[in-house]
């Protein structure tokens, strides 16, 4: 992905910082202004958050809404809810799968079948862009705590390096 967007903001490192923490968000570009989902980010709350000078935010926006391809992608990103973190408050489960290589095929699929095999439903899988970031991890939220007797099946899954309960 980035390899098709790079070029729009070649020479502008600043902005390419800008356009990739826009897509970690899911923060679009919509008439004009960065969104997520439905509310107005300032430029200023940006720039901030991605240490550049508010400038180079508004610099960045301009770039996306003067370009076809940019503005269609951007225009259509949205922000996802991860419920990692709050799955032990609601009595779920929460695993975060360590890949040996992030874009090897079949990884999600194998560690799944193991949690369905033992009656355990999928809430929500979350699967970091290798491409956007730069430690790619899994990550699988279930309807109940996955059992640590799982987690040896799990590890030889062809492609995880490692399981962490959460």
């Amino acid at each position: 992905m980035w390899s098709r967007l790079r070029p729009y903001f070649k020479g502008f490192p600043a902005q390419e910082k800008v356009a990739q923490l826009m897509v970690m968000y899911g923060l679009r570009v919509h008439e004009g202004s960065v969104y997520a989902a439905g509310i107005k980010i300032s430029d200023t709350s940006l720039a901030r958050a991605a240490s550049v000078d508010r400038r180079v935010v508004t610099a960045t926006v301009d770039t996306i809404a003067k370009n076809p391809e940019l503005g269609n992608f951007f225009d259509r990103l949205q922000p996802a809810c991860h419920l990692r973190d709050v799955a032990p408050l609601m009595n779920w489960g929460a695993i975060e799968i360590v890949p040996t290589n992030a874009s090897k095929p079949g990884i999600l699929a194998g560690v799944t079948s193991i949690i369905a095999q033992a009656g355990i439903s999928v809430r929500q899988v979350i699967m970091d862009d290798p491409e956007i970031v730069d430690d790619p991890h899994g990550f699988i939220v279930t309807e109940a705590p996955v059992p640590e007797r799982l987690l040896p099946m799990i590890k030889q899954v062809d492609g995880v390096k490692s399981v962490v309960l959460h």
